[in-house]
């Protein structure tokens, strides 16, 4: 479909409209795929503020971006109107410090975390790598602090550490997630399987009922209460005493202290849960998902709330 002269005064006008403009898929505070989640967490590392387009709201944007570009895919960076890349190149970019001086920080020293290996672990790698001559044991651990061990061929910019007797790569982003890590080989009712214990791993998101919740409210326990859902949604039903979680409440949420106490709500659970392990992977360590959602608390607390 080719690209209309409205939707590229639309697109010319927004990147123009911050030095910083991300086209993605959801928004800063709620990210809808891993690719989009990436880019926003290192830019959240670098920048305190910066432009956030949700493709997945606007198809007119959505098809016209990919066209303006003559890139393919989502997410899309710009810096000070220039089109970057998208999540691959914006990582690479990140990695080798080349991002850092484009937004004007300085490039910080890598943080080389320490890694143990248990002598069974590091046995059992070496007849795996043994294997695969041609390629190197790889760490990694995503924003939501999920790790994983794998066997790929050494790229640049890769953090190397050795344990046991073992070489361990890993990005940056997961070198400053990984400090203390150990791998251990446990046995287990399939076999034996590779163990990641990581003590700087958030606690998991828990899953509170609508009465939980009430009774938190009727205690006067202080939470933060919000509601992930779209303003269409929230204009047919909304629970009292809820935020809606849009960019400016995510930027608002980002500057708490790390242990304030949040909870999300949506529809019927899904939604909230994904927002709630967000903010978890950006470090909150009481983060709270309502189980059920806002039907739920319809059914359970309040049947003056509309169900839909």
């Amino acid at each position: 479909m080719a690209l209309s002269e409205q939707t590229r005064e639309r697109i010319e006008s927004i990147i123009g409209g911050d030095d910083v403009v991300l086209f993605m898929k959801g928004n800063r505070a709620m990210p809808q795929c891993g690719f989009s989640n990436k880019v926003v967490q290192i830019l959240d590392s670098l920048v305190e503020d910066y432009t956030t387009v949700d493709v997945l709201a606007d198809a007119d944007i959505r098809d016209g971006i990919k066209e303006y570009s003559a890139w393919p895919t989502i997410p899309q960076l710009y810096l000070k109107g220039e089109f970057v890349g998208g999540c691959d190149i914006v990582t690479e970019l990140y990695a080798s410090g080349d991002l850092h001086r484009q937004l004007g920080q300085p490039v910080p020293e890598r943080k080389i975390p320490t890694v143990a290996i248990s002598d069974s672990a590091a046995a059992r790698i070496r007849e795996y790598t043994a294997r695969a001559p041609d390629k190197e044991l790889k760490l990694s651990i995503d924003a939501r602090f999920q790790a994983s061990l794998g066997l790929a061929p050494r790229q640049e910019h890769e953090v190397e550490v050795e344990a046991g007797g073992i070489r361990v790569l890993m990005d940056y982003a997961t070198a400053e997630r990984a400090d203390g890590v150990s791998i251990d080989l446990v046995e287990s009712a399939t076999g034996a399987a590779f163990k990641i214990t990581n003590p700087n791993e958030p606690g998991e998101v828990k899953q509170l009922s609508p009465r939980d919740v009430q009774q938190l409210i009727d205690q006067g326990t202080k939470f933060v209460f919000l509601d992930v859902r779209t303003p269409e949604e929230r204009a047919t039903a909304q629970i009292a005493g809820t935020q809606l979680l849009d960019q400016a409440t995510g930027k608002e949420i980002e500057k708490l202290p790390k242990d304030t106490m949040l909870v999300f709500h949506c529809h019927h659970g899904g939604r909230s849960q994904a927002a709630a392990e967000h903010f978890r992977g950006r470090g909150f360590t009481k983060v709270h998902n309502l189980a059920g959602g806002i039907d739920a608390w319809s059914r359970e607390v309040d049947p003056k709330v509309p169900r839909y």
